[in-house]
């Protein structure tokens, strides 16, 4: 055996549990199946650590988030996720947001150089049958190996969910009517557009939600249970107005 830490994901986790464990002199084997000729239903790269949701990390607040400490305990131990978003924030009020495809550059250059990590790109089918491993695949794990993990810890603690976030595109609101302001006024202050809605409009808006034409579901998420935590506007929507 070459490593000492089997790394299966190469995610935000699995990024993030490769560098500490090779700052930490660990020699690490990191197994990604994107770039072995596979590809997720949702991913657009063979990038590590790339972002298929939405692009916040949520609130950077440390002071009154229990988020923003998180980030700022991550940042104490040398985050590499954490450096690479400060690399590449974008305005996002009180929030930390990231360019997608610069983050995921920065953290997969940091990784590939590390001496102590070797970036695999393979797909695993099974859990590993020995040494140390951290599985960290995420909602978008293959089905080979979700039924291996589902055999070893009983499929019902498995718990994969995601949701792709919106995109309004800038030329499609009428400036005159909308405005730029953060939330609280945080950040810069006019990190976000604000488009206002008299009653009529959010109704209007309510029924294209309702009505409009859906993205199909792909045959691996028709029985996906929503997490109340990321869910699709519509179907929010569906709940009632």
């Amino acid at each position: 055996m070459t490593h000492d830490v089997h790394i299966i994901g190469g995610g935000l986790a699995g990024s993030e549990a490769a560098w500490q464990l090779a700052e930490a002199g660990f020699k690490v084997r990191l197994s990604e199946m994107r770039g072995s000729g596979e590809m997720t239903p949702a991913h657009h790269t063979d990038g590590l650590a790339e972002l298929v949701c939405s692009n916040s990390f949520r609130s950077d607040d440390a002071t009154s988030n229990a988020v923003g400490l998180l980030h700022a305990e991550m940042r104490t131990l040398n985050s590499l996720i954490l450096r690479e978003g400060d690399i590449h924030k974008v305005p996002a009020g009180s929030a930390l947001a990231v360019d997608r495809d610069g983050f995921s550059g920065g953290v997969t250059a940091a990784l590939t150089a590390h001496p102590n990590i070797t970036i695999v790109r393979e797909r695993v089918d099974t859990l590993p049958d020995n040494g140390l491993a951290i599985i960290a695949t995420g909602p978008l794990t293959a089905a080979p190996l979700a039924a291996s993990i589902g055999a070893a810890t009983g499929a019902d603690a498995l718990a994969f969910f995601d949701a792709i976030a919106p995109i309004v595109y800038f030329d499609s609101i009428d400036m005159e009517t909308a405005w730029f302001q953060s939330r609280w006024n945080k950040g810069e202050g006019k990190d976000y557009i604000n488009c206002a809605m008299s009653k009529d409009e959010y109704l209007a808006f309510y029924t294209g939600l309702i009505e409009g034409e859906k993205t199909e579901f792909k045959e691996w998420e028709k029985d996906t249970p929503y997490f109340e935590g990321c869910m699709p506007s519509e179907v929010a929507a569906e709940r009632g107005r």
